[in-house]
């Protein structure tokens, strides 16, 4: 089992020094998540909202950190730890643009990047950059294949319905191939991942629930053949966090990797610009004992 690291709604400052400690207490990776703003007028509906209203579940000051800037900022001081995104907008962004940053956090983390995309929910976000949220989900497939053309190393090009790059070089290019793994649990959204994923990242869900949305992903494989690819299944669990529940998910239910936050367990308050030592304190022994009394009895 491995065990992904959650961030969201944590302190920018906080997340270079979090990578470090948990690169050292040996966890498998670490996610960041993505907005690119919050609208003053918001009228999207967040699909995971628990208010009436379908707002979403974060202040609109909240930091939404620039993951690829972030990740990069992270991979400088880390050694092992992987990073992905849960879950980058991707249709709104250029894809070259994309192609790009993701290419030159591979290089500079020797292959330890992942992208974590999804089709996304704020039309705001879309209108702002100017692209169409009718097709988003379409886009998003396409663009999946795209960006692994454009990571394919020396003269590269890509035609297709929505994105046409005639022959062009983009280096640097990935030392391996960057894993996609696709977000969301509606049937578009399984049904993308089992056709051109890599993996699939769900949210956090009771365990039967959990089990639901992975036997439809299953299904999905199977009737795209790819039953027997080596494709990573990652979501939370809302059970008390335990090594025997992480062993069962997976032999049970087929998970390779599941969502995680240490420190939720407990409360540290290091400020957003506490030194290292007040961070440490703060942070360590949450990270610490997980890793001890969970991660290290999955492995």
């Amino acid at each position: 089992m491995k065990f992904w690291c959650a961030t969201a709604f944590m302190k920018t400052k906080q997340l270079v020094h979090i990578a470090q400690l948990l690169d050292e207490a040996g966890y498998h990776g670490l996610m960041v998540s993505d907005h690119l703003v919050y609208p003053k007028n918001l009228q999207s509906k967040y699909p995971y909202s628990p208010h009436p209203d379908g707002r979403p579940i974060w202040e609109p000051e909240t930091a939404w950190p620039d993951p690829w800037v972030l990740i990069g900022a992270m991979t400088s001081v880390t050694k092992q730890l992987n990073f992905t995104t849960n879950i980058y907008v991707a249709g709104h962004r250029p894809l070259l643009q994309l192609a790009k940053e993701i290419a030159t956090a591979s290089v500079l983390s020797d292959g330890r990047v992942a992208l974590g995309a999804g089709a996304g929910w704020m039309k705001e976000e879309f209108d702002l950059q100017g692209q169409d949220f009718s097709n988003r989900g379409k886009r998003l497939t396409e663009m999946v294949e795209a960006l692994r053309a454009m990571w394919g190393g020396g003269w590269v090009e890509f035609h297709g319905e929505y994105y046409d790059i005639p022959a062009v070089t983009m280096e640097p290019s990935p030392p391996s191939r960057v894993p996609i793994y696709i977000g969301g649990h509606t049937d578009a959204a399984l049904k993308r991942a089992a056709k051109v994923g890599d993996g699939w990242i769900g949210n956090a869900y009771p365990v039967e629930e959990a089990k639901m949305y992975i036997d439809k992903l299953k299904g999905y494989l199977r009737e795209y053949g790819r039953e027997n690819d080596n494709f990573e299944i990652i979501c939370g669990l809302y059970a008390m966090p335990t090594a025997d529940l992480y062993k069962r998910a997976e032999e049970e239910m087929g998970m390779t990797g599941t969502l995680c936050m240490p420190w939720a367990l407990g409360n540290p308050s290091a400020g957003d610009h506490a030194g290292l030592a007040e961070m440490s304190a703060a942070y360590k022994p949450f990270i610490d004992d997980f890793a001890t009394n969970v991660v290290a009895k999955c492995q």
